[in-house]
Parts: structure tokens; C-alpha cells; sequence
């Protein structure tokens, strides 16, 4: 707190520090400090399976790769060591399963966004898959707290004759304290190429004017739980029919489509623990379907 004695140059100092955004009549978090990480991975196919090419990390993120009990490298685990995502914060990371290579990528834990003043969050996600390569990109859940602001992108190249599985989560607040999410801004998109041809477009997006109206049914009805999950590789048509087949096992709602050389799955859950148990229980039936590979419930998960 400032005193009658503060210096008037101090005074307009923290002042224009904390002033409200000129265009938008609102605070900013442009002046404030913020996070700028970066992760990136690039691994390669050899005789002992899959190895290291390259990797870069600037804080707060960091890249852990677990020891197995083989040699070759199986996991990567991703670590925000910043505990959350402020608005105003950017957050990239790319990763690139060159032929011959496999790799699961996940997080340490579920991600957090918090409130933010009037800049959205960045985080934006590069995938590339070659041909014979197999890559399964499943984060844990980001959870938007009241009135955060995200803006996530979701970018995936694809060869023929790779194979993917990429999965996103959002929670809106934690059910176990009673947080109810009112207001913020969410915009969430996917951008799929496979050899160099747009085959998949998808944005979901929640404003402040929208909040009010969510709980609506043509809307999320009482689900704070949702995610998406892609698959690309052979097959397609079979194991469309097993997931469906499998779906009402699942304990919640869910559907899955064939668009575009893809399989896209919804799932919708009232609370994010059941989001949790329908996901597993997901990979742990569909994961078998596809052999080998990557495939299934990161051990972090369970952590």
C-alpha cells in the first residue's frame, strides 16, 4: 500500500503498471511475467528400436524420458514445472516420430489454467508421424478454472503408412471442491494433413456469452468432462465397428466416427474421475486391437 509519502514518479510508475488495457478497457497481463516454454522431440527407427535423434527444452518445460527394462526409449513425459498456465503464458511443443520409430508422449500430471486478466493462454501442439512410425500423444487432462482464458491448437502431419492415436482433455473446475465454472474464454482446435492435404478440421470454442448456456442439451448438458481422441492407420472400418462395439462399456457418453481417412471419438463425462476411468478403459480394450506399439494407458497416469 502506497502512503501519503510515496514519490509522485514512483506513484505514476505503478500506476501505468497496473493500468487497464487502452483498446479494451480491461487489465492486462501483458506487463506482467510470463511464461515462454518449448519442448521438442525427434526420435528415429533403428535395430534396437526406438533412439533419441534430437531434444530441446526451455523452461518451464521439461522432458523426462522413464526408464524401462529395455534399452529402447518407450516414453516421454512432459513436466510444466511452472504448475500452471497463466493467461498470457506460451507453451509449444512438437514432436516428431521419424520411420521405424515408437513413442507414447504424456504429462506428469493434469495441466492447470488459471484465471486470467485479459490475455489467453497459448499452447500449441505439433505432431508428425511418418511412414512406418507410431506415435500415441496422450496428455492428461487440462483443467480451466473460472474465468481462464486458452487458446489451444492441435497441429498433426501424417504419411501414409504411419500410425496415430492423439488425445485432448478439458475439465471445466475441480467437481471434489464444488468449483463451477461462470465465465472465460476456451477455444480448442485440431488441424490434421496427411502428406501435405488438409483431411481434418475441428474447433470448439466457449466465450463469455456462451457460459450461461452450457448446461443446455444441445449443448454439454451436465457433462464438465470432454475430450477427443483421433485415430489414424490401417483397418479403419474394423475397428470403427470394435470401438462401437466396446462404447457402452465405457460409463460414459461417448460416439465414434469415420471422417476422412480418420476415426474421431467424443467422450463426454459429468466429472473428470470418470472421464478418467472411460479413457483407460478405452485403451486398455482398444490398445490390444492394434498390436504392438504404443498404445495403451501411460504408467504416469497412475501416479
Amino acid at each position: 500500500m502506497l502512503d501519503a509519502m510515496s514519490p509522485p514518479d514512483l506513484i505514476d510508475e505503478l500506476s501505468v503498471s497496473h493500468t487497464q488495457d487502452v483498446n479494451n478497457d480491461r487489465p492486462s497481463d501483458r506487463d506482467l511475467q510470463r511464461a515462454a516454454g518449448c519442448a521438442r522431440i525427434v526420435l528415429i527407427g533403428s535395430e534396437n528400436g526406438t533412439r533419441i535423434e534430437d531434444v530441446f527444452e526451455r523452461s518451464p518445460i521439461r522432458i523426462m524420458f522413464p526408464r524401462t527394462e529395455h534399452r529402447a526409449v518407450e516414453e516421454a513425459v512432459l513436466i510444466n514445472t511452472a504448475g500452471g498456465i497463466a493467461g498470457g503464458d506460451q507453451l509449444e511443443c512438437s514432436v516428431a516420430v521419424l520411420p521405424g520409430a515408437s513413442i507414447a508422449v504424456t504429462t506428469q500430471a493434469a495441466e492447470k489454467v488459471y484465471r486470467a486478466l485479459y490475455e489467453p493462454a497459448r499452447v500449441a501442439t505439433r505432431l508428425k508421424a511418418q511412414e512406418s512410425a507410431k506415435l500415441a500423444w496422450l496428455p492428461q487432462e487440462t483443467i480451466v478454472f473460472n474465468w481462464a482464458r486458452l487458446h489451444r491448437t492441435t497441429e498433426i502431419e501424417l504419411s501414409g503408412g504411419a500410425e496415430l492415436l492423439a488425445l485432448e482433455c478439458l475439465v471445466l473446475g475441480r467437481a471434489a471442491y464444488g468449483e463451477v465454472v461462470v465465465g472465460g474464454t476456451i477455444t480448442d482446435s485440431w488441424r490434421v494433413k496427411r502428406d501435405g492435404r488438409l483431411i481434418w478440421a475441428d474447433s470448439f470454442r466457449i466465450t463469455d456469452e456462451i457460459f450461461p448456456h452450457l448446461k443446455t442439451k444441445a449443448l454439454l448438458s451436465n457433462h464438465n468432462a470432454i475430450a477427443t481422441l483421433i485415430y489414424f492407420g490401417p483397418d479403419l472400418d474394423k475397428r470403427l465397428y470394435f470401438l462401437r462395439e466396446i462404447i457402452p462399456s465405457l460409463g460414459c457418453t461417448c460416439a465414434a466416427t469415420l471422417v476422412s481417412g480418420l476415426i474421431v471419438v467424443r467422450f463426454a463425462a459429468k466429472e473428470s474421475s470418470d472421464l478418467k476411468l472411460a479413457l483407460g478403459s478405452f485403451l486398455r480394450q482398444f490398445g490390444p486391437e492394434l498390436g504392438s506399439g504404443p498404445f495403451r494407458v501411460p504408467k504416469m497416469w497412475s501416479c
